[in-house]
């Protein structure tokens, strides 16, 4: 009859590789029929039972500790082999030419003074402590661990944001700087094309495409994939693409994440027009509100994304006026047209934010009071709710110009786009009821006003007649309309400046040293990359004791 041992070591993190490796060594000890070396969490804990290595001490397990379960032939043997484990795993507190490894990351530091990086894949509990170590050494920070409150995270990225300093993750995959990568990444060339990515899967197929496509890539900054939600609000993502609007390696942008925030999507988008470079945006599940807006070229997936930035990089581009010249105030929509209403909201909808529709469009809000705007709002006049008891707003242009001198009147109106469409049946003369108001709004000061005029130079409506009109009282007139439909959401995209302490240009320099602190297969990778690297013999403080680890973090504050 067998015997079956096993030890629970709290917060002692290891590499996958190394567990393999302490595992296999087990096995071949005299006596032992099988063992298993793995962290808690359900899955192992089920693969433990299949392999009949689950006792009741290894079901309390939590997700960041080791487990280490041994069956033998006698109790004998059982114990003797679990007696072997810290000298089976000894040869791992060495690098293969015998360096010294320091335990905590100030001794690293003393180490490797001129190391700018910290890489960090410790468990999630321990992360938090870890990562101000780093900033407090004023390093640059790629934390891939996983598991980190999400409260933690927004208060580590205020931080580093306010000392100017990048920090990658949480659960930060893949990061290339200056042609080194951090975590999973493939190898490619250098190049023009640099990537903001939330999501390191979509980084590593974006680069791995571009690199097929022949040309390559400056820096591919992982953001972690929580930085584009409410709580988060983008931090790092705003420091990205400042840094990479500013890199003189880099010709063309690309912004890749999972669905962000809508708040927070257009700010970092408003943020991405203000760039001096073309932008291609890849937000998976989001709608595509047009092919282009301004600087930002929208793409269906990674393959397309790739392929845009590539033929971006090749082609001289000239850079857009900035946004935001109606900082603080709104976008109001009249439209006659339902389809142009919704040309105009599925453009917005990615950039502007809050976006009030009666158009019943995906996750927009519509309006308590149909007859009262709220924050930026695009209407369809022609709805049922407007044309009960009287004409389409086409023919009758009443309703519109009520409401269009409201908007007017109104403080937060920002600007105020409409359309005017011409053609059998429509209004005979729109240009005529129209200008009056266009010259009074123009007068006293009110917002902007741009008109989208469809019609042709045969309608009876005279379309030359009607623009030279229209123009004359004030409005801005354009005969296409996505040419309109962008100036009026650009003129109302919120206008964003660079981050509050902008990163310096060196943190995008090749680190020429490092430190680890963490799974020893992203130190050896580091190192492979010749990276005078430093990997930290880490252990929690007080044993993982979180009782006894808050006293300790109290008497050191």
């Amino acid at each position: 009859m067998s015997v079956l041992v096993s030890e629970v070591r709290e917060g002692a993190y290891a590499d996958s590789i190394v567990l393999m490796q302490l595992q296999s060594g087990l096995q071949r000890l005299d006596g032992v029929l099988s063992a298993g070396v793995v962290m808690g969490g359900a899955v192992n804990l089920e693969l433990l039972r299949a392999s009949d290595l689950l006792d009741a001490e290894s079901q309390q397990a939590r997700s960041d500790d080791l487990i280490i379960a041994i069956r033998a032939e006698t109790d004998r043997q059982a114990t003797a082999a679990l007696s072997q484990v810290d000298a089976l795993m000894k040869g791992r507190n060495t690098t293969e030419t015998g360096d010294y490894r320091p335990r905590s990351l100030r001794s690293a530091a003393r180490l490797k003074p001129n190391a700018r990086w910290v890489s960090i894949s410790i468990p999630g509990r321990f992360a938090h402590t870890v990562a101000h170590e780093a900033l407090d050494l004023g390093c640059h920070v790629f934390l891939y661990s996983d598991n980190v409150a999400l409260e933690d995270e927004a208060e580590l990225k205020a931080r580093a944001a306010a000392e100017g300093r990048l920090f990658l993750g949480p659960d930060c995959g893949s990061a290339i700087i200056g042609g080194i990568g951090f975590g999973f990444t493939n190898e490619v060339r250098p190049g023009p094309i640099g990537l903001v990515s939330a999501s390191g899967t979509g980084l590593q197929t974006i680069s791995s495409q571009i690199h097929q496509l022949g040309s390559g890539i400056s820096h591919a900054i992982g953001t972690g994939g929580r930085d584009l939600s409410a709580t988060i609000g983008g931090a790092t993502a705003q420091q990205s693409l400042d840094l990479l609007d500013r890199d003189p390696a880099t010709r063309v942008i690309v912004l890749t994440s999972k669905p962000p925030d809508r708040a927070v999507g257009a700010r970092i988008l408003a943020q991405a027009m203000n760039t001096t470079k073309p932008v291609v945006v890849h937000f998976t599940n989001s709608v595509i509100p047009a092919s282009r807006l301004g600087n930002l070229h929208f793409a269906r997936g990674l393959t397309e994304t790739a392929e845009t930035a590539v033929a971006l990089s090749q082609t001289d581009s000239e850079p857009l006026s900035t946004t935001g010249e109606a900082e603080g105030r709104f976008l109001r929509g009249l439209f006659a047209g339902g389809t142009l209403a919704l040309e105009a909201v599925q453009m917005a909808a990615p950039v502007l934010s809050p976006l009030h529709s009666n158009l019943g469009v995906g996750e927009l809000a519509g309006l308590p009071d149909p007859t009262v705007s709220s924050g930026h709002t695009v209407l369809d006049l022609g709805a049922d709710e407007y044309t009960m008891g009287r004409l389409h707003p086409m023919m009758d242009q009443r309703l519109r110009i009520e409401r269009l001198e409201a908007e007017a009147a109104d403080p937060q109106t920002g600007l105020i786009l409409l359309d005017v469409v011409l053609g059998r049946g429509a209004h005979p003369d729109p240009a005529a009821e129209l200008a009056p108001v266009l010259e009074r709004i123009r007068s006293s000061q009110g917002p902007p006003v741009v008109a989208l005029v469809v019609g042709t130079d045969e309608d009876p409506q005279d379309l030359a007649s009607t623009t030279e009109r229209l123009s004359a009282a004030g409005a801005k007139v354009h005969t296409e309309v996505s040419a309109g439909l962008e100036e009026a959401i650009r003129f109302c995209m919120p206008g964003t400046g660079p981050p509050r302490t902008p990163v310096q240009m060196e943190a995008l320099q090749p680190p020429e040293s490092a430190i680890n602190v963490g799974l020893e297969t992203l130190f050896e990778d580091l190192v492979s990359q010749k990276i005078d690297a430093v990997q930290v013999d880490w252990r929690p403080a007080a044993g993982g004791n979180e009782r006894l680890m808050a006293i300790l973090e109290k008497m050191k504050s």
